[in-house]
């Protein structure tokens, strides 16, 4: 399934981990608050049933998300423990 960024499920989604992020990077060390993206801790394409649950999102900035992108499995445990601490 392809993703539909105008889905207002998805944009209400991505909202919420915004504002539990209080709009911020979540990256350590990093606390940018521009160009902002929600990822989806354990893989769109892998984990459809996690999809819309916001525990399974983190807001990261773009130049974070790239860095992790293709290496996702070793950041999911860092990811977790940063949601799970808010």
């Amino acid at each position: 399934m392809k993703r539909n960024y105008q889905d207002p499920v998805y944009k209400d989604w991505r909202l919420k981990v915004y504002k539990r992020d209080k709009f911020t990077c979540q990256m350590p060390n990093c606390n940018a608050k521009r160009q902002l993206q929600a990822h989806h801790i354990r893989k769109w394409s892998s984990a459809s049933i996690l999809r819309y649950d916001i525990n399974n999102g983190i807001t990261l900035c773009r130049k974070c998300h790239k860095e992790v992108t293709g290496y996702e499995r070793q950041y999911e445990y860092l990811f977790m423990d940063i949601i799970r601490n808010k």
